[in-house]
């Protein structure tokens, strides 16, 4: 296994969202208006004069000290008390689990928290002894993070599916299954009902073959999550694979067709609020989604059908390490527990439980499989369309202190997500905006000189961040005027206030009109502020505050990059 897969295996999703306030447009701003949408030629001139306006420099480029190795998984994730305890143990002996969010989260999302407050009021005993569990919400994916990097192990793990414990076999971890389901779910895709029915005339049915069918026709816009982070996400990229060469999901036909379809996918989102907007906008007719959300959305049922396809995601619950016999008691007792009738019609009143007859159509993949299927992803999603970046950096005085030094041990460390294929250039704002470092491919110098730049930031000043925006776009434009087929990205750090230059209603039209996804990062910030910004073009932001920034932004750049 790659270095560069044991960092990004199996990543968190970057912001955990309730997809109830996605769906009702919690980010207001993503339909902000500036008057009429700009045509191309009055977006170059707006961006001229704009530019022309802004005192621009060019940094004399330094040399920083390349550090060849891999991130390593266990420094850069955050303290496990980022990850809240959402049922505590009661008694002294007790086992730790953590659990994926769709189960331990609140309301409909909240069953397995009332299981385990059930069960630690029950008065329970093994060996003699009063027994408890504690619930710890926390994404499969990052869950996965900490266990097979021996940053953090828990007594037992309940994923939302089986494809995050063959990575974990395959890391040396031991396991030993406890209970194949917890409660039932299903993972799919929603398509527009009339996209629906006019493939289903045609193809005759659908499903997963026809649905890869219609992306590859590009008769579908489909958009799908970060197969690092997601278990709907990791499960799509399997089970696409295995539509293509069920016998061998690495094999030259499973890529070619891997390559094939993913050429015609439009958007691959490191978040659901991100991946929702990008439906909202037009951009996407289906998307990837489990089916208990599904359930829980009578406006998603209304206007969408849900077509299922991989591995059942049914919640099994396994041990860990070298557990005490003790302990393992305890978790077969909270699985029986679990699994009576009363806790069942629970799962069932909060979606789980549902297509009951829905069989896994995937065959059981080795871990070491779906590791090098994650770096195939990583390798191919872009369809061979190379990337250019700029990276636009806050340097005035407000960063002063840790958000500096956490933003340049973000940039520092997050620069190895970038790869030799991409392009990428460097800014930085206060006052006025200093280009530090010229888009350009990302070889060995360039890196040098992205660290150099990187360590040489000093924070004084004010805020002219959207100046700092006006000076990326120019540059991107300059890029894709010599390569027209790039597809460009800005990623903005920033604690998210301005107070000098132009402002957002000033530049909006402009960043509608170029199209350019506006990744944001805050440190100690202004979200808010970020938001706007990012949900222009279905960008994410993160709120990335001081003891995870690393983490998070090698999540996004893994994603984006």
């Amino acid at each position: 296994m790659s270095g560069k897969g044991r960092v990004v295996g199996g990543l968190a999703a970057i912001v955990v969202v309730v997809f109830i306030a996605v769906y009702f447009g919690i980010s207001a701003t993503s339909n902000l208006g500036s008057g009429q949408p700009l045509t191309p030629e009055e977006a170059a001139k707006r961006l001229d004069k704009l530019y022309s306006k802004i005192n621009v420099r060019t940094a004399q480029p330094v040399m920083g000290q390349i550090d060849l190795n891999p991130i390593d998984v266990a420094e850069s994730l955050p303290d496990i008390e980022k990850f809240p305890v959402s049922v505590k143990n009661s008694t002294p002996q007790f086992v730790e689990i953590f659990s994926s969010t769709e189960k331990s989260g609140s309301g409909v999302d909240g069953w397995l928290n009332e299981v385990a407050t059930d069960f630690n009021k029950a008065n329970i005993s093994v060996n003699g002894k009063p027994a408890s569990v504690m619930i710890r919400s926390i994404a499969s994916g990052t869950a996965t993070d900490y266990i097979k990097s021996g940053k953090y192990v828990p007594d037992a793990f309940t994923p939302s599916n089986e494809l995050w414990m063959e990575m974990i076999k395959a890391g040396g971890i031991k396991t030993e299954r406890i209970s194949e389901s917890l409660n039932g779910n299903v993972p799919g895709i929603v398509i527009e009902k009339g996209k629906h029915d006019e493939l289903k005339s045609k193809y005759g049915e659908m499903n997963i073959n026809t649905v890869l069918e219609a992306i590859s026709a590009n008769e579908l816009a489909m958009g799908y999550t970060d197969p690092f982070a997601s278990s709907t996400g990791l499960n799509f990229l399997i089970t696409a694979l295995s539509v293509f060469d069920s016998d061998n999901l690495l094999s030259n036909q499973a890529v070619e067709g891997f390559e094939q379809f993913q050429a015609n996918v439009p958007f691959i989102a490191s978040t659901t609020l991100q991946m929702r907007e990008a439906a909202e906008s037009g951009r996407l007719n289906a998307f990837v989604l489990e089916y208990q959300t599904y359930f829980n959305e009578a406006g998603i049922r209304s206007a969408y059908e849900f077509v299922p396809f991989g591995v059942r995601h049914d919640s099994p619950l396994y041990a860990l390490g070298d557990v005490s016999a003790d302990k393992k008691e305890i978790m077969k007792k909270f699985a029986e527990f679990a699994a009576q009738d009363k806790y069942q019609n629970s799962a069932s009143k909060y979606g789980f439980n549902q297509l009951a007859d829905y069989k896994s159509e995937a065959n059981a993949v080795d871990g070491g499989v779906i590791t090098r299927a994650q770096k195939l992803w990583k390798d191919k999603k872009n369809a061979g369309m190379p990337i250019a970046a700029v990276f636009v950096t806050d340097v005035s005085g407000s960063m002063h202190g840790e958000p500096m030094t956490r933003l340049k041990e973000s940039l520092i460390q997050g620069q190895k997500y970038l790869g030799a294929q991409n392009s990428i250039g460097l800014v930085s704002y206060s006052d006025d905006v200093t280009i530090n470092l010229p888009i350009a491919k990302y070889d060995t110098n360039q890196q040098s000189l992205f660290v150099g730049a990187a360590e040489s930031l000093t924070p004084e000043g004010n805020t002219a961040t959207f100046d700092g925006i006006v000076v990326a776009i120019k540059m991107l434009e300059e890029e894709m005027a010599v390569n027209p087929n790039t597809k460009p990205l800005i990623f903005v750090l920033s604690d998210g206030e301005t107070n000098r230059g132009n402002s957002l209603k000033q530049v909006q039209g402009l960043i509608e009109a170029y199209r350019i996804p506006i990744y944001t990062i805050g440190y100690n910030a202004n979200i808010d502020a970020l938001q706007k910004i990012s949900s222009i073009n279905e960008a994410a932001n993160i709120n990335a505050d001081t003891d995870d920034v690393v983490y998070k932004i090698g999540q996004l750049l893994n994603v984006q990059m």
